[in-house]
């Protein structure tokens, strides 16, 4: 007996959804029959993208949405719900990095990261929970899904992206006690911690000869595909996830294991 995974009736809010791993996660959930709301701040790549899910038969609305501003995202989550109607799924991917030596790093700097990353993060699931537990009332049986995209450097240090590492670490504990206080209401959060993943924004530098000495470095010399997530995001999206909740997967190729 089969197991398939169908999203219809489902609506899917993935932020950062501009490029990269939002844009992939937001086309897989789309094929698993989910409504998406694509969230990002540049609204004419998510114009574009909207209309490639269309063109692939996908339902898909789109929200300007700015994570570092609280009115944003308040406005952000309402507007969306407006037109794809109340969220079920989270996918909360927006997030940025900067390469430097921490002795270098400056209160701009560090608030650029962290603004983004950690504290973004949590007031998107914040208000997206609030919502859920509101229909959880009237729904009691109903399943709700967070997914926060971390990272395995939110699991070991890398070099020379401290401040990344800190922010993404404290995505890991954050996604723990939103599952503690939140699993009550049938919403399970879970948290993706991706390794290497090649996409548009870094495919020049794993190109170069800098990037090729870090490929070498890795477990089996490759990098990820945004696909290799794939199956990962729709487990923790589905209902027959359901005993899944405060978990931290690894998707990087055996790299945090070394």
């Amino acid at each position: 007996m089969g197991i398939e995974v169908n999203f219809e009736g489902k609506v899917a809010l993935v932020t950062g959804a501009s490029s990269g791993l939002g844009a992939r996660f937001a086309k897989i959930l789309s094929e698993a029959g989910a409504t998406v709301v694509l969230a990002a701040r540049r609204t004419e790549r998510l114009k574009e993208l909207r209309a490639e899910i269309e063109a692939a038969g996908g339902a898909a609305r789109m929200v300007q949405l700015d994570v570092t501003d609280h009115a944003s995202i308040k406005s952000a989550i309402a507007h969306a719900e407006t037109e794809a109607g109340p969220i079920d799924i989270l996918v909360n991917n927006s997030g940025v990095s900067a390469t430097q030596k921490l002795v270098d790093v400056t209160p701009e700097d560090y608030d650029f990261v962290m603004d983004t990353n950690t504290k973004g993060a949590f007031f998107v699931a914040q208000e997206v929970a609030k919502r859920m537990i509101l229909r959880s009332k009237a729904e009691p049986n109903r399943q709700f899904r967070i997914i926060n995209i971390a990272s395995v450097a939110g699991l070991r240090v890398l070099s020379q992206i401290g401040v990344y590492c800190m922010s993404k670490a404290a995505v890991v504990q954050m996604t723990k006690a939103m599952a503690l206080e939140w699993g009550r209401h049938g919403i399970n959060v879970n948290a993706i911690c991706p390794g290497y993943i090649e996409t548009e924004i870094n495919r020049d530098y794993f190109a170069s000869e800098g990037g090729q000495k870090l490929v070498a470095m890795l477990p089996r010399k490759r990098v990820g595909q945004p696909e290799d997530l794939d199956g990962l995001l729709l487990l923790l999206s589905a209902d027959e996830s359901r005993f899944m909740n405060g978990a931290t997967i690894t998707a990087d190729d055996g790299m945090a294991a070394f």
